[in-house]
């Protein structure tokens, strides 16, 4: 019998990968037999990817859902993506990042929509898209932040907390609900 593993986002910077936060956490889901998405590029989603691919016997794929730039007539992903630890690369035509991550023409809907849970870390306006967009669309979302000021703008109705032991019972609950 071929069981569907659960999918988990961790959403976050492009820049800072916040190592601490994000190897935890990776390392971690990898041993919970889920899949990991992000937005496959640097920062955050590099991080937490090496981290869980680096734990042996995961059950678990890296998947990496990547913007679109048009060069030359084809489209491709943009410099740096997707970061080495991509085992599934989902190619995308949508260009939109950062403060348009909201867009219809954005890839952030993807790894939000995918996923059964969302865990967000430090990040920028990218991230802040994506926050609101699983506020949006009702997914199980928390915030592994030391402070609310790390996602500038987070909705208010989005859980947060400093506390990784928080962010694991969150997440355990969420998955074994579905």
């Amino acid at each position: 019998m071929n069981v569907r593993l659960p999918v988990v986002a961790v959403l976050g910077s492009a820049a800072d990968p916040c190592l601490d936060r994000a190897a935890q956490l990776g390392v971690w889901l990898a041993g919970e037999h889920v899949h990991l998405v992000t937005g496959g590029g640097g920062g955050v989603m590099a991080a937490v990817s090496e981290a869980f691919h680096s734990v042996a016997r995961r059950r678990g794929l890296v998947l990496g859902i990547v913007p679109g730039v048009e060069r030359q007539g084809r489209v491709g992903p943009p410099p740096g993506y997707p970061n080495p630890w991509v085992e599934i690369l989902v190619q995308t035509h949508l260009p939109q990042t950062g403060a348009r991550g909201e867009t219809p023409g954005s890839r952030n809907h993807l790894p939000v929509l995918s996923a059964d849970v969302c865990v967000f870390l430090p990040g920028a306006a990218g991230t802040l898209s994506e926050a609101r967009l699983a506020v949006r669309y009702r997914r199980p979302a928390i915030a592994f932040l030391r402070d609310r000021r790390e996602v500038i703008g987070l909705p208010g109705d989005l859980s947060v907390t400093a506390s990784f032991a928080v962010v694991q019972v969150f997440v355990r609950a969420h998955l074994h609900r579905r």
